[in-house]
């Protein structure tokens, strides 16, 4: 293939493989310490053990860390261009955002306890980003060919993997708060063992949803950027900065919902369950934004790579 390294394409591939399976293997591992903890507590054991197996979980969950940074500059070596040119990319990329905020809280705070429901997204994402999404290594479409891919692509790619993240803590909240109304109804409605085995696994939802209002309020300035910063693109590109293309319309869709989100905690005082409505509104316009527009829709933006 002209301007393609097969070799380095090839290993870019492998490395992908193996990158799933560490973060599936992970995912599997944060799953099982949930469980012998919860099982532990209900028999007022040690959770030592469980533990043991969290910190192997994180241990996998950086190994396959390294080995998605691997695939993704193997990728972009074997195209000499950045590696986030089509769906399949930009989804392995999107990932990896979602993986590394994770990891850069864990260095902060003790928030083991997203490890499962981090990694299931994104073993999900990875999964479809290597088999419906999949385009094989191949030089950028020429419209592409611009620094901007450098600027504007890489703020859209973070701020959506934060909001991955969001999201997944925006639903773990919503699951804490349904949980203690189970159990403030009395214990016929909620059995103890099931109260302390998920509810004394996740923080307060108080603390969840000042982590998901936290991660928002760093994802949504970088997405605001990569609005800003597609605007100039496309004036460079189709001489005009807003033609209402339907990529333009749902990000700018996302961006509302978003800042809706962040307007209504700052001046009405939001919080708790509307506020997490809010958010998750937010994360749906994004998943519009991406697979929806990028699918099925045809515009302007159709550089997904997929048959």
């Amino acid at each position: 293939m002209a301007g393609v390294n097969v070799s380095l394409a090839h290993a870019s591939d492998v490395l992908f493989t193996w990158t799933v399976l560490c973060y599936a293997v992970a995912m599997f591992g944060y799953s099982v310490e949930f469980a012998f903890a919860r099982i532990a507590r209900s028999r007022g054991d040690q959770v030592a053990k469980a533990e043991r197996i969290g910190r192997f979980a994180v241990g996998l969950t950086v190994a396959g860390w390294l080995l998605h940074i691997g695939s993704v500059a193997t990728r972009g070596a074997a195209v000499d261009r950045v590696p986030w040119g089509n769906m399949y990319e930009f989804s392995t990329m999107v990932a990896l955002v979602a993986v590394t905020v994770f990891l850069a809280l864990l260095t902060r705070q003790p928030v083991r306890f997203l490890g499962a429901f981090v990694m299931t997204p994104v073993v999900l994402y990875l999964g479809l980003a290597g088999t419906v999404l999949y385009a094989p290594a191949a030089p950028l479409q020429p419209i592409l060919n611009s620094y901007w891919i450098k600027i504007h692509v890489v703020a859209a790619i973070t701020a959506s993997g934060a909001f991955m993240v969001s999201g997944v803590i925006t639903l773990l909240y919503l699951t804490r708060t349904w949980l203690d109304r189970r159990a403030s109804l009395g214990p016929g409605t909620a059995s103890v063992a099931e109260y302390n085995g998920l509810a004394r696994w996740l923080p307060s939802a108080d603390r969840l949803d000042r982590l998901a209002y936290k991660v928002i309020g760093f994802a949504f300035p970088v997405w605001t950027f990569a609005i800003i910063a597609g605007a100039i693109w496309a004036k460079y590109a189709w001489s005009r900065y807003w033609g209402w293309d339907p990529k333009e319309t749902w990000s700018f869709i996302t961006w509302v919902a978003y800042a809706a989100y962040l307007h209504a905690r700052a001046t009405a005082g939001w919080r708790g369950r509307r506020a997490a409505v809010l958010s998750l509104i937010g994360f749906g316009c994004l998943m519009v934004d991406y697979y929806v527009v990028n699918t099925v829709i045809s515009g302007l933006h159709s550089y997904a790579g997929v048959s």
